[in-house]
C-alpha cells in the first residue's frame, strides 16, 4: 500500500520527521518497502520561457520553439502541444531527463528533419495530474532557470509499506495514522462525518439475496444507496494530486472518489450507472461456468462458490472483487448506484485466487476490513459526490447484517512481563492499549479489555500483550544470556533437537546441501507421496501450488532439484531436516530427515573425472546416506530389519525400509519411481532416503560407571570367503547377517563381494560370495578350530536362506 507524507497529514497531526515516521512504523510493525522522494523525482525540471514558437516547416501541427532555460544559449525544441506560442512560460526537460509519467529518459533527435534537444511537459508528464491535452503554462512572473519543484513546492514523500494479512486496519491511511498516533507520532484527525439529507425513500428495494441454503455466502451486510441528476465530469484537481501521487489514474469524479475513500479510510465501494441496469440488481452465487467481463476488460469464468450482483442481464460486478464493463460510470453517467458492503474475507481471498484478479478491493477486503465503516463511509462518499457532482440522493437501502462479535478479554497486566520480560508499569499498559482504541475497565491487576470493531485479529491474552510490546517498543524487551547450566550445551537440548542437529551435520559432512522449503505443495504433489487428504488442505492457500501439507519432505527437494537442474546443476546433494504432515491431529506432525542425489552426484564423488568412468546415482547411494546418519544417531543399521519393500515413492525393487519391527519403521531409501520423476519433468536419476527422526528409540540411560578401555586384538586377521548358491529373491543381506551370527566372539565382519547368476547355476538361482573377517582375541586359531567356525557360518547360512555352499 501507498501513501504520501501530505495525505497522512490529512488524518494525522504531526510534525515528525520522514526518518522518525518511517522508523516507528517498522518498530510496530508494519513494514516499510520503499520511500520515494517526490521532489528527487522531478529534480531536473526547470521553469522555462518559449523565445518564439514558429510553425514546423514539415507538419502542420508541430512547432519549433526556441526556449530560454537561464543559462546558456536557446534550446531548440519541437513541440507538438496546441498552446506552445511565444512568451509563456513552462516546464522545460533537457535531454537525458526521466520523464516519469510516460517512462523513459528523453533522448536528442530530429522531428521531421527539425533537431530538438528537449521537451516542453505536460501535467500528466510529470505525474501531477491526468491532463496531456496541453503543456503546463505557468504564470507571467514565474522565474526563468528556477528548478521547477522549488517553483512548485514539491516536496512530498511517498512511502510503500507492506500489509499482513491479520492487520485489515491498516489498508487504509487513517488506519496507519491510527497507528503512529498511538506510538506517539503526532495526534489522530478523528474528521467524523454527518449523515446527508436524503430527497426521499431508496427507489430500490433492499438487494434479494438469493443463495441456496448448501451454499457459501460471501455477502454480509449490502448498503445501496442511489444519486440522481449528477455531474461526473472530472474530480477536483487536488483528488487528481492525490490518487496520481500513489500511481492510480484519475477517471471520473464517481470512480475518483471511491478509490479516494478505500485508500483513505481502507474501504472499498463501486458505482453502478443506473441507466445501464436491465431490472433490479439482487445477490447470487454465480452459475458454473458463468462469464463475467471485468473492468479490466478481461472475461472471467466464474464458479457456483463466487458471490455476483446481477440484474436480468446476468453477473455485473464479481463482489468485493471487481465491478463490470455493462454498467460501469463514465462521463455520460448522470444517475448512480453507490454500493458499500462487507464481505467473509476468506471467501474473498478464494475467488480471487481463482480468477487471478489482483484489484485494490480485494486487497482491503480479504484482510478483513473494520465492518463498522460500512454505513460511515457511505455517508462519507454520499456527501463527497454531492459536493463534487451535485445532484440528489435518496436513502440507503441495506440487506443483511455484520457479524461483528463483541470480544471482552480477561487481561492480567501481569502478562505482559511473563510473556516479553518488559517491566513496565500497569498505567503505562493500560494507555498503550487505550491509544490503540481498546477500552480498559477496571483498577485491579486482572483488567477487562473490549476489542474495537477494527481489530478482528485480536482474540487471546497474547495479542494485548504484542500489543502493549509494539507500542511500547520492541526495542524496550530486555536481551537476558539463557543461564548457564552444568555440563556441554549437548545437554541443554532435548532428543529431537539433539537428533536434528546431528542429521544436518552429518549430511553436510557428507557434502550435502540443506535446502529449507514450503511446508505446503500442490495437491498433486501431495497425492504423489501418500498426501492431499482433505484433512491437510489448507482453508486458505496463498496460491494453488502451495495447497496441502506436505507429506514428505521430499517433493521440495525434487522441485530444488528441477530448479538447479534448469539452470545446468543437474548433478546436486540437496537434504532437508523439517516437519511432515500425515493428519491434522499433533502425533499427525512428525520431523523427517530427507536427502535426495541428483545425476552423478553419488555417496562417493560427483561428476566427471579422467580417473574413473562417470556413474550415474543409485539406490546403493542413497542407502549409504541412510546409514551414514542413523550411524551418527547412535543406531546401527545392520541391528535393523531391512526389507525389500520399497515406500510407494521409489522404484519397484530398487528400494528398502529399516524398522525395528511392523509398527515401528524407521524410514526409507531408493530410486524415485520413473513416473515421479516424468510428472515432474524431471530426465535424469534421482536417489533418496527419508528417516522418521522420532521414531529413533530414545538413548538408553548411560551408566554412570567409567568406560572400559577399547580392547585391540595384537594377532592378525585372517578372511575366508564362501559361495552360497540360493533362490534368486534371497537377499545378500540376509546372508551377511546369518553368517555374522555364526561366531559373535570372533567374526568382526562380514563382506559381500560378489554376486552371480548363470545358467550352469540352475533356474532362478544365484551365487552370492561371502568374505568373513575372523579377529582372534587372545590365542592364534587352530586350524581345526578354524574349520569349526567355517562349518559353524555354512551351518547357519544354509538355516537362514535354504542355500548350499558352491563347489
Amino acid at each position: 500500500m501507498k501513501f504520501t507524507i501530505e495525505w497522512l497529514k490529512d488524518h494525522l497531526d504531526t510534525d515528525a520527521s520522514v526518518e522518525q515516521i518511517v522508523d516507528t512504523l517498522t518498530m510496530t510493525g508494519t513494514e516499510v518497502e520503499a520511500v520515494e522522494d517526490g521532489a528527487k523525482k522531478l529534480k531536473d525540471f526547470i521553469v522555462c520561457e518559449v523565445i518564439s514558437a514558429e510553425k514546423h516547416p514539415n507538419a502542420d501541427r508541430l512547432r519549433v520553439c526556441m526556449v530560454n532555460t537561464g543559462s546558456g544559449d536557446p534550446v531548440k525544441v519541437v513541440c507538438g502541444a496546441p498552446n506552445a506560442k511565444t512568451g509563456m512560460k513552462g516546464v522545460f526537460a533537457a535531454a537525458g531527463t526521466y520523464i516519469p509519467g510516460t517512462d523513459f529518459t528523453l533522448q536528442k533527435g530530429k522531428i521531421r528533419g527539425e533537431e530538438s534537444n528537449g521537451m516542453l511537459c505536460s501535467e500528466r508528464e510529470l505525474l501531477i495530474s491526468n491532463e496531456h491535452d496541453g503543456i503546463i503554462e505557468l504564470p507571467a512572473d514565474a522565474p526563468v532557470g528556477q528548478k521547477y519543484v522549488d517553483y512548485a513546492n514539491i516536496n512530498d514523500v511517498l512511502i510503500e509499506v507492506e500489509i499482513t494479512p491479520n492487520r485489515g486496519d491498516c489498508v487504509g491511511i487513517f488506519g496507519i495514522a491510527r497507528e503512529l498516533a498511538a506510538a506517539g507520532i503526532g495526534k489522530i484527525k478523528e474528521n467524523t462525518i454527518k449523515p446527508s439529507p436524503s430527497s426521499g425513500p431508496s427507489p430500490i428495494a433492499p438487494l434479494e439475496q438469493r443463495f441456496l441454503p448448501d451454499e457459501p455466502k460471501t455477502i454480509r451486510k449490502f448498503a445501496a444507496r442511489v444519486f440522481t441528476n449528477i455531474n461526473n465530469g472530472p474530480s477536483p484537481d487536488w483528488m487528481q494530486k492525490r490518487l496520481l501521487d500513489v500511481g492510480l489514474r484519475p477517471i471520473n469524479s464517481i470512480v475518483d472518489i471511491t478509490n479516494f475513500i478505500s485508500l483513505g479510510w481502507g474501504r472499498p465501494l463501486h458505482a453502478y450507472d443506473m441507466d445501464k441496469l436491465t431490472g433490479a440488481p439482487y445477490l447470487r452465487n454465480a452459475k458454473e461456468g458463468e462469464e463475467f467481463l471485468a473492468l479490466d476488460g478481461k472475461l472471467h469464468k466464474l464458479d457456483n462458490t463466487m458471490c455476483v450482483i446481477a440484474d436480468d442481464s446476468g453477473a455485473i460486478c464479481l463482489g468485493g472483487i471487481m465491478g463490470g464493463q455493462a454498467t460501469g460510470v463514465d462521463g455520460e453517467t448522470t444517475s448512480v448506484l453507490l454500493e458499500c458492503a462487507s464481505w467473509d474475507p476468506l471467501l474473498i481471498a478464494k475467488t480471487g485466487r481463482k480468477t487471478g484478479i489482483v484489484s485494490d478491493a480485494r486487497y482491503r477486503l480479504e484482510r478483513s476490513v473494520d465492518p463498522a465503516l460500512t454505513i460511515s463511509s457511505m455517508e462519507r462518499a454520499t456527501a463527497m459526490i454531492l459536493e463534487i457532482c451535485g445532484g440528489e440522493v435518496y436513502e440507503t437501502a441495506i440487506s443483511g447484517e455484520d457479524e461483528a462479535p463483541d470480544i471482552v478479554i480477561d487481561f492480567p497486566l501481569s502478562e505482559v512481563k511473563r510473556l516479553t520480560g518488559l517491566r513496565i508499569g500497569d498505567a503505562e499498559i493500560k494507555a498503550a492499549l487505550t491509544l490503540l482504541g481498546f477500552w480498559v475497565s477496571g483498577p485491579a491487576k486482572v483488567v477487562k479489555v473490549a476489542v474495537p470493531s477494527w481489530r478482528t485479529d485480536i482474540s487471546i491474552k497474547a495479542d494485548l500483550v504484542e500489543e502493549v510490546m509494539r507500542i511500547v517498543g520492541v526495542d524496550r524487551v530486555p536481551v537476558e544470556p539463557l543461564p548457564a547450566l552444568s555440563g556441554v550445551a549437548q545437554k541443554t537440548l532435548i532428543p529431537i533437537q539433539n537428533r536434528r542437529r546431528i542429521a544436518r551435520r552429518t549430511l553436510g559432512a557428507n557434502g550435502m546441501h540443506e535446502a529449507v522449503t514450503w511446508s505446503f505443495i500442490s495437491k498433486k504433489q501431495a497425492q504423489m507421496f501418500g498426501g492431499g487428504t482433505a484433512e491437510l488442505a489448507l482453508a486458505n492457500p496463498i496460491s494453488a501450488e502451495l495447497s496441502d501439507m506436505r507429506p514428505s519432505l521430499l517433493p521440495g527437494l525434487l522441485a530444488a532439484s528441477l530448479r538447479n537442474a534448469n539452470r545446468s546443476y543437474s548433478d546436486l546433494a540437496l537434504f532437508e531436516v523439517g516437519q511432515v504432515f500425515s493428519s491434522d491431529m499433533p502425533e499427525g506432525q512428525r520431523t523427517f530427515a530427507s536427502a535426495i542425489r541428483s545425476g552423478s552426484a553419488g555417496f562417493n564423488g560427483a561428476g566427471r573425472h579422467w580417473r574413473s568412468k562417470e556413474k550415474k546415482v543409485d539406490v546403493f547411494d542413497a542407502k549409504a546416506d541412510m546409514a551414514a546418519v542413523l550411524s551418527a544417531l547412535g543406531f546401527d543399521m545392520d541391528k535393523a530389519q531391512l526389507l525389500d519393500q520399497s515406500a510407494d515413492w521409489a522404484h519397484p525393487g530398487r528400494g528398502g525400509r529399516v524398522q525395528l519391527g511392523p509398527k515401528n519403521i524407521l524410514g526409507w531409501f531408493g530410486e524415485i519411481h520413473p513416473s515421479i520423476l516424468a510428472d515432474l519433468d524431471i530426465s535424469f536419476p534421482v536417489v533418496g532416503f527419508e528417516i522418521d527422526l522420532d521414531a529413533l528409540p530414545r538413548p538408553k540411560t548411560k551408566s554412570s560407571r567409567t568406560k572400559p578401555a577399547l580392547k585391540m586384538s595384537d594377532l592378525m586377521p585372517l578372511k575366508r570367503d564362501f559361495a552360497f548358491i540360493v533362490d534368486r529373491d534371497v537377499l545378500a543381506g540376509k546372508l551377511a547377517k546369518a553368517a555374522a551370527s555364526a561366531n559373535k566372539n570372533l567374526i568382526s565382519d562380514v563382506n559381500i563381494f560378489d554376486v552371480f547368476e548363470g545358467a550352469n547355476l540352475g533356474e532362478n538361482k544365484k551365487s552370492i560370495g561371502l568374505e568373513v573377517t575372523i579377529q582372534p582375541k587372545e590365542n592364534t586359531l587352530t586350524d581345526e578350530e578354524i574349520e569349526n567356525i567355517s562349518i559353524s557360518i555354512i551351518k547357519s547360512v544354509e538355516k537362514a536362506s535354504g542355500g548350499v555352499l558352491r563347489s
